[in-house]
Parts: structure tokens; sequence; C-alpha cells
């Protein structure tokens, strides 16, 4: 049974994704977070920097944000983006200049030291579909695995899709009716037409002002619009605000087999012993069944996970017992990823092992367990230095 709980203490919310009482992903909502990813901006470009083929551009907010060429060009590949296009044929200067307006979308949140990250490539997420503007492919979720069905969802959304549209299909749309999902794609066609003429209007202004023109839908909202065709079978809330809105999402959606309920107590994570569950998801060390333990550190550029065999000796054969230490290390990291929404490149220093035949079992372990794992993950797999490199998008972090 997966519960959504949400526990406000005024302006501060802490929410806790809640499966069997076993808590497995949490966030915070605060006034000073402020949260711009996914927030659609006509900006201002206020440098061109060519040798980085770079621009800064100012949406009015406190940092100019920071766009690169390959946020310019079109995307070809939903996969990759443009990481495997060949940048140096671009000239950025071909593309923008200081002073005109342009239309960004936040793709990460700006930090202490950097300012937010903007690209021209839009995406608006709907309940089964993202809509991709100005692309011309359809990905359907991986975790979709019927060929027939993939193919029948690729028809009915290709039917709606206009010239220059892309889309993914999310794993939401799986079980849906074929209308249903075209009236999605139908929704957020009519959306992305308005954030068009709004942004036609104000670049017909004289002095423009850099303008919020369309803002993403918070936590809450994200969760739902994730959560609602899935396995989500109750929210509960103290918060009478949080009540109203999400009784009006759910009702607007169609959503009756998601019980809703308002308890009006002063903390409600009490619920599971879940404030314990949260404090445990702070640590840096946790330990595993057998007695090994793996440690989590995160800098700048990426986050560390080593594994250590602590207290367990295992048996005679030390490539088994490596291995033992090492799957269960794997269980927990895909845990972990999940319950503290790390995102960015990973390196796993896994437990040497000496045969490629287990390091394959443990990359196929890790590959299953991110299967539970809504965010978008790649494995990439082992370095010359026995250390695996994998990349998880955020959720809904503000790092």
């Amino acid at each position: 049974m997966q519960e959504l709980i949400i526990n406000s203490d005024g302006e501060n919310k802490q929410i806790a994704l809640v499966e069997n009482g076993k808590l497995i992903e949490k966030y915070d909502e605060r006034p000073d977070m402020h949260r711009l990813e996914g927030n659609i901006y006509l900006g201002r470009v206020e440098n061109v920097l060519q040798g980085m083929q770079a621009a800064f551009v100012n949406i009015g907010e406190e940092k100019n944000t920071f766009m690169h060429i390959k946020d310019v060009i079109p995307k070809v590949s939903n996969e990759t983006g443009n990481k495997n296009e060949l940048l140096s044929k671009y000239d950025i200067k071909d593309y923008i200049r200081v002073g005109m307006p342009i239309l960004v979308q936040v793709k990460k949140d700006s930090t202490n030291k950097k300012g937010a990250r903007v690209s021209t490539n839009i995406s608006l997420p709907g309940r089964f579909v993202v809509l991709l503007p100005d692309t011309n492919f359809i990905t359907i979720s991986k975790k979709i695995t019927d060929n027939n069905k993939r193919k029948e969802l690729q028809k009915a959304v290709q039917e709606e899709l206009p010239k220059n549209y892309g889309a993914i299909i999310r794993t939401s749309a799986e079980n849906k009716d074929a209308e249903l999902i075209k009236r999605d794609v139908k929704s957020l066609i009519k959306l992305w037409e308005l954030i068009q003429e709004s942004a036609k209007n104000l670049k017909e202004e004289k002095d423009f002002e850099p303008t919020l023109i369309y803002e993403n839908e918070g936590i809450i909202g994200k969760l739902l619009t994730d959560l609602i065709d899935q396995s989500l079978e109750r929210i509960m809330t103290n918060d009478e605000e949080v009540y109203n809105k999400i009784s009006n999402i759910l009702e607007q959606s169609g959503a009756n087999k998601i019980k809703l309920e308002l308890k009006k107590k002063a903390n409600i994570l009490d619920l599971y012993d879940l404030e314990n569950q949260i404090e445990k998801a702070k640590a840096r060390k946790i330990w595993l069944k057998c007695g090994g333990f793996i440690t989590i550190d995160k800098t700048e550029a990426l986050t560390a996970i080593d594994v250590n065999s602590g207290k367990y000796v295992g048996g005679k054969d030390l490539e088994q017992t490596v291995y033992r230490v090492n799957k269960e290390a794997t269980l927990e990291i895909a845990k972990q990823l999940r319950l503290r929404d790390i995102g960015g490149i990973i390196i796993i220093d896994y437990i040497d092992m000496e045969k490629e035949e287990t390091k394959t079992k443990i990359l196929e372990e890790l590959n299953e367990c991110l299967k539970k794992d809504r965010s978008k993950t790649q494995v990439i797999g082992f370095t010359p230095l026995d250390l695996l490199e994998m990349t998880r998008k955020h959720m809904c972090s503000n790092d």
C-alpha cells in the first residue's frame, strides 16, 4: 500500500511517500527554497561568451541564469539530448545576441554559488505524456516492456501530435485508454499555445522586463502528477489548504480510488514512526544486515558511495563473501538514491571483485533495483579503476 503523507507546521512542509509503512521518498518544502525548476520565462540575454559557447540570461531573479550551446540547439534525442552532437560546428552567436528576448525553461535550480541552468528546449509534463515542442521524436518509458503496447501508445500519441512536436510517453500511460492519453496530449498542446501567445505579446512591448510565464506545480503537484495513475491509495495531511488543493486536483483528474484524509493534528509524522525513519535517512553511514556498511558523501561535482565489509567475515570463499556484501549494498544504495533524491554523477566503490561474472551479476542487480525508481537513471558501468559510474536525475531536490 502506497501513501503520501504531508505534514505542515505552518510555512514548512515535510512530504513522505510511504510503502507498507516504510519511507521510500522524502521531500521538504520551505519558503526559502524558492524552487524554479520547470518554470518557463521570457528572459533577456545579458552576455554572450563566444569562447565558452555560453550565455547569461536575465529571467528576473536575483542571479542571471546560465545557458550552453547544447541548451540552445534543438534536441536530437531524448536519450542523450545533444551530448553526442559535435558542438564545435555550432556558433552560439548564430542563435542568440545580447539584449534579445528569449523563451527559456529552468532545468536546474540555482545554488549558493551558481545561478540556475536554463534551456530553450521546453518540456511540459502531463499525466501520461511529456510534450516536447520543436522536436520530431517520440520516446516511450523503458518500464513499458510489451512491444505491442509500445506500438499502440506510439500510434495514439502520433495521431494527436502536429508537425514539429515530440513527446515522451510516461509509464502511467501503459494501461490507459487511448482517448484519455489523446486528451492529455491536446491539453498540453493548448497550454503550449497559451505560453507562446503570452511570450509573443511580451516581445512586442517596447521595454519588456524578464517575466515568469509558466510556473511549475511545486513538489506536491509534481508528486500527484507522477503518482495518481500509479499505486497511490491514500493521501493524508494536517493542512486544510493543502487538503483543498489536492481535493481539487483529484476531482479534476477523476482519481476516485485515492482516499484523501484531513487529520487536524500537530504532527502526523508519528504514523509509522516516520520521524525516526527520516532521521535515519540523514546518516552518512548505513549498516547492512550482513554486518557490512555503506557511506554516502556528497561533493560539488558528484556523490561518492563506498561499500565496506565491516563486521562481516563470511565463509571460506572470498569471492562469495564479497558478492554477498556487494549485493546487499546494491539493494541499499538503490533505496538511498530514491530516499535522499540523490542526483547527478554517482560513483560507487564496491569491494573489489576478481571475476567478471561477479561484476556482471552486481550490474544486473543494480539495474533491476533501479526499476522501482521513478526518476531517470543510467548505469554506465565499471571504470578502469573498478568504480561503478552512474547518473540519476533529481526528482524534486533543490540542491
